[in-house]
């Protein structure tokens, strides 16, 4: 299995698209990014996008792209994973944003 990195488009309204290229398909998930998850991840003010980008990251180090839900929610992946938002939020939840 060859995965890309994934692709990250903003919907609007806390929504997101992730595209992976899995060898030759692409597989496309929808993330509802919970803007609460979002906050314990990233702190106040934080880059929606950004998060949404780690957590594909995350998920893909455990599962194949192609075996994710066509749509999930930030809160679901929190519920699945018990070290998930502690996780990324060592990443990147004290980072500084970029400007």
């Amino acid at each position: 299995m060859s995965c890309d990195h994934p692709r990250i488009e903003a919907l609007g309204d806390h929504e997101f698209l992730i595209r992976f290229t899995l060898d030759a398909d692409t597989v496309a998930i929808q993330v509802r990014a919970d803007p609460e998850i979002v906050a314990r991840i990233a702190g106040p003010d934080p880059d929606e996008a950004r998060v949404v980008a780690a957590t594909a990251a995350f998920l893909i180090a455990r599962q194949r792209p192609d075996d994710l839900p066509p749509q999930l929610d930030l809160d679901d992946v929190a519920a699945a994973y018990d070290g998930y938002v502690a996780e990324l939020h060592d990443q990147i939840g004290s980072a500084p944003a970029d400007d």
